[in-house]
């Protein structure tokens, strides 16, 4: 599962990895969560482009918006076959830019929270699937959720679920305009295991009215690499 993550890199440096042309002044996330608006890279007839969406799918034929608080994560394993995103894995796939996301361990009777994110410093990209719906007389909503898998060797201690991951060589088949769905979830496998690090952080993180750079603070007295 991944229910928080965080995306701070600036937009210049986003538009050079995803090769999208817009410029939005995208305020720093520390703690973004469910049913908040987070930046989205998709693929249209005239190339990439950054969108603003909400996250939490609702799916085309939702009666009404509010499924989506329980869709923002779709399990790899079943997107072909599940109602939910078996449309949007055929024809809507996204790119969704992050920084790290958290997860928590449960450990001496606590959940402690954890900050995952690349050893090198780059941004991740997860696999993202998106949809437009309309509820009665209003603006079409455009939602995304995120593709998780098995945790890979660094994740397996804190939770058995993680972020479908995508490599910089995989974006254009991710977001190509292809049904091939064997070939696209063998892009949705568990990242390499000297890929990611993971960081013990504040409680803060708790709380989604929290997001500042503290909320990603190693947490010092305890700070460690697993």
């Amino acid at each position: 599962m991944c229910g928080r993550y965080s995306i701070t890199t600036p937009v210049e440096a986003l538009a050079r990895l995803f090769g999208f042309p817009e410029r939005p002044n995208l305020a720093p996330r520390y703690n973004l969560a469910p049913t908040q608006i987070a930046p989205v890279v998709r693929e249209s007839e005239d190339g990439r482009h950054l969108a603003l969406l909400r996250w939490g799918l609702v799916p085309f034929w939702a009666k009404d918006a509010d499924i989506g608080a329980r869709m923002i994560n779709a399990r790899a394993e079943t997107l072909a076959e599940k109602p939910a995103f078996r449309d949007a894995f055929r024809k809507r796939r996204c790119i969704l830019p992050a920084d790290g996301f958290y997860e928590w361990q449960a450990a001496e009777g606590r959940k402690r929270p954890h900050l995952i994110r690349r050893r090198d410093g780059r941004p991740l990209a997860f696999a993202g699937l998106w949809e437009s719906w309309r509820g009665a007389g209003a603006e079409p909503l455009e939602t995304f959720t995120i593709v998780t898998t098995d945790a890979n060797e660094t994740l397996r201690p804190i939770h058995e679920r993680m972020p479908a991951i995508l490599e910089e060589a995989d974006f254009g088949l991710w977001l190509a305009a292809t049904s091939d769905a064997a070939r696209l979830r063998a892009l949705l496998r568990p990242a390499g295991k000297d890929i990611l690090e993971a960081i013990e952080v504040s409680t803060r993180v708790n709380n989604v009215r929290n997001d500042d750079a503290a909320c990603a603070a190693p947490l010092a007295r305890t700070a460690r690499l697993l």
